[in-house]
């Protein structure tokens, strides 16, 4: 059943497009149109801008109970709904029922509850020096440009709207028009909590449309974004004529370091992480650098995680992966596949085309290169896709160097049982986050990157301070 999906959200209603601009959303399994939505046009943005605008004082002075009050309405209709949640991810990205709702849609339920314990601790004034009277307020920015991508739909989402809402701003929501309609539903869920009109609103729109309209509007005071490199570099510029902030998540080409001494499960974990989400993941570590003495068993037991690898309907249930998002994912990544063969890769598992099981759908075998090296395109630039590259290294020295040869600097991994060797790797890689020996990073945790995988932090107080001014204020004085 095609599901109709054409209204936007704006000033606390639904309203229909100020045209007609359909688009077809694909259901990614199947190739069939699953739902179809309307492009907004430059009428519909400013409607939105203007909601936002003029909700904006209103929201800032809203008192910190009241709108604990509205994210704790908010957080206890998504848990209710968040089988929902699952099912239109699946549907629009092709994430499995499994992974969709253990995974994808509770991803979004963990950072509601995150940011409201954040902001419950966070402090919006304080003393910089009582005895000066040296006083520090930290306000929202303004109205902001929320631009989010299909890979991590509801996960995204709730990284940029829960703290835009926590610090007192109000916002325009434009999420990737290939998988919107976990965003419409996200949508439904903020006007049940009971958000002021306004606060809160949604445009559809692609990038060179509504994406280019919000980055480049003068009652627009930030953008945050989450997508290509290619496109941040776009709304970076896009930007610059009302110098406005722009927050910017990127790509990412992760390297995972495995020394001699690594535990028995290293290889696998990080092999296993590179096939989860069918390689749509910026934070995936598919670089894999190990140490020439362990090379060939590290070879063989990536082959065996491939070949184990299951590849299916999203709407079956079990521990597979699915589809990539779209046609013009799957060609991508079989173009860089082909690349790799060409450029004398050596292709070890998995390879061009679907698995021979499935007949349509844009499906991805799960995928291993090993002899590569850093110059090859594969190496190179970002898959997106269950694409693993096996490069062998000598020496410390040498898995930094090739670990840092990148325009990205998202995130790398270190496998060692040597404690003090991990730390002093650590701080040497050049990247927003490192993990070491499948560690995972504490509820809260700053995201983000250095060099083209973007800038600024996304994820519990550093969250919220990327949507604050801090303004410094003398002669504060107690009466």
């Amino acid at each position: 059943m095609i599901k109709e999906k054409k209204d936007f959200y704006i000033d606390g209603e639904w309203v229909k497009p100020f045209q007609t601009n359909d688009l077809e959303v694909v259901d990614p399994s199947t190739e069939e149109i699953c739902a179809i939505i309307s492009l907004g046009s430059e009428n519909d943005t400013n409607d939105a801008v203007k909601a936002a605008r003029n909700s904006f004082e209103s929201w800032w002075n809203t008192p910190k109970e009241k709108k604990l009050e509205l994210l704790n309405n908010l957080l206890k209709i998504y848990m209710n709904r968040s089988a929902e949640m699952a099912e239109a991810i699946s549907k629009e990205m092709g994430a499995p029922k499994d992974w969709s709702i253990n995974q994808q849609s509770k991803s979004g339920e963990d950072h509601i509850k995150t940011f409201i314990d954040n902001y419950k601790k966070f402090k919006f004034e304080n003393y910089l020096n009582e005895e000066q009277g040296n006083y520090i307020s930290y306000e929202p920015i303004g109205v902001c440009a929320l631009i989010t991508p299909w890979n991590w739909p509801i996960n995204q989402i709730a990284l940029k709207v829960l703290p835009a809402l926590s610090a007192g701003c109000t916002m325009i929501l434009k999420p990737s028009e290939i998988a919107p309609l976990s965003a419409m539903l996200f949508t439904e869920m903020i006007h049940e909590a009971g958000f002021p009109n306004g606060v809160f609103n949604l445009v559809n729109g692609d990038g060179p449309g509504v994406g280019t309209q919000l980055s480049s509007h003068p009652d627009i005071d930030m953008v945050s974004f989450t997508g290509s490199t290619r496109a941040g570099k776009l709304i970076t510029k896009n930007a610059a004529d009302t110098i406005k902030r722009v927050s910017l998540e990127l790509g990412g080409k992760g390297a995972n370091i495995v020394f001699s001494d690594a535990d028995e499960k290293a290889v696998k974990r990080g092999v296993r992480r590179v096939f989860n989400n069918s390689g749509q993941s910026c934070n995936a570590p598919t670089r894999l650098l190990v140490e020439e003495s362990i090379y060939e068993r590290a070879v063989k037991e990536a082959i065996e995680v491939a070949e184990k690898t299951q590849v299916d309907l999203a709407n079956k249930e079990g521990r597979h992966i699915g589809p990539v998002v779209s046609k013009i994912q799957y060609d991508k990544i079989q173009t860089l596949i082909k690349k790799g063969i060409e450029e004398g890769a050596k292709l070890v598992a998995g390879g061009p085309d679907r698995p021979s099981h499935l007949n349509k759908g844009y499906f991805v075998k799960p995928t291993v290169f090993a002899d590569v090296n850093n110059d090859m395109t594969i190496a190179k630039e970002e898959i997106f896709g269950p694409v693993v590259s096996i490069i062998p290294f000598s020496s410390e020295e040498q898995a930094i160097k090739i670990s840092n040869d990148t325009d990205y600097g998202l995130t790398n991994y270190i496998q060692t049982t040597d404690s003090k060797k991990a730390q002093r790797i650590a701080r040497q890689l050049r990247s927003g986050m490192v993990e070491i020996n499948g560690a995972s990073f504490a509820d809260g945790s700053p995201f983000g990157g250095y060099k083209q995988s973007g800038n600024g932090r996304e994820g519990g107080k550093w969250g919220i301070e990327e949507f604050l001014e801090v303004k410094s204020i003398s002669g504060w004085m107690q009466n």
